[in-house]
C-alpha cells in the first residue's frame, strides 16, 4: 500500500486519496467556470474525480509520477473532466 507523507503524519490508501480529491475539486472548481454547483459539490465532484483521473492515467498508459503534487495534477484534470460532464449534462 502507498503512504504519503505529511509532516510526519502518515496517510494510506482511500484517506490520501479523498484529501487529494477535495483540493482537486476545489481547483477544477477554479478552472471549469459555469453557472456553478457550489465549494461543497465541486469537492465531492473532486473525490470522485481524483478516481477517475487516476484510473484515465492507467488507461492511456500515462504515468506522471508520484508524491502529493502529481496525485493532485491526476485528480484535478479528472476533476475537471467530470465538471465538464456534469455541466453539459446540466445545461441539457
Amino acid at each position: 500500500m502507498t503512504s504519503f507523507n505529511l509532516g510526519g503524519f502518515y496517510m494510506h490508501g482511500i484517506l490520501a486519496w479523498l484529501i487529494i480529491g477535495a483540493i482537486a475539486g476545489w481547483l477544477a472548481g477554479q478552472f471549469v467556470k459555469g453557472s456553478g454547483f457550489g465549494l461543497l459539490v465541486d469537492i465531492i465532484v473532486g473525490i470522485a474525480g481524483a478516481f477517475i483521473g487516476g484510473w484515465l492515467t492507467g488507461v492511456l498508459g500515462i504515468h506522471l509520477g508520484g508524491g502529493w503534487i502529481m496525485s493532485i495534477i491526476t485528480a484535478t484534470l479528472g476533476a475537471v473532466v467530470l465538471l465538464f460532464l456534469i455541466r453539459l449534462v446540466k445545461r441539457a
